[in-house]
């Protein structure tokens, strides 16, 4: 099996409706976001995917996020723009997306908040 991941990052506000705390207020991160995607069947170059098509998937998806206010984005004007839901967001959008849907396999999608806060989202393959 192998894997290969790539990094990004996006500048983005957001609130966390209702929390109990300062993220109830508006306020913004540098997001980074790494992606990671595994399989065991090399194509006739001998590579799973391209690195180059896997960034441009990442890029061009956290592209629709950057310098953005996520609450009014889809799908968060219904649910909160945490972490944990942005994490699951772009897992399901790159497995989706025409660069990776069937050649590999999303095993999972990071995203950290901060330096020293992030969260992992995956599903059963």
């Amino acid at each position: 099996m192998f894997e290969l991941s790539v990094r990004d990052d996006f500048g983005a506000a957001h609130r966390i409706i209702g929390y109990p705390g300062k993220c109830n207020n508006l306020h913004g991160h540098n997001w980074v976001v790494e992606a990671v995607v595994c399989g065991s069947k090399l194509n006739e170059l001998g590579m799973l995917i391209d690195f180059k098509k896997l960034k441009g998937a990442l890029k061009e998806i956290i592209g629709e996020l950057d310098h953005h206010y996520l609450n009014e984005l889809e799908p968060f004007s219904t649910a909160n723009p945490s972490a944990e839901n942005i994490a699951a967001y772009l897992y399901h959008k790159l497995s989706q997306h025409e660069n990776i849907k069937g050649k590999c396999h999303v095993k999972f999608v990071k995203v950290w908040e901060t330096e020293k806060s992030a969260v992992s989202y995956c599903e059963e393959a």
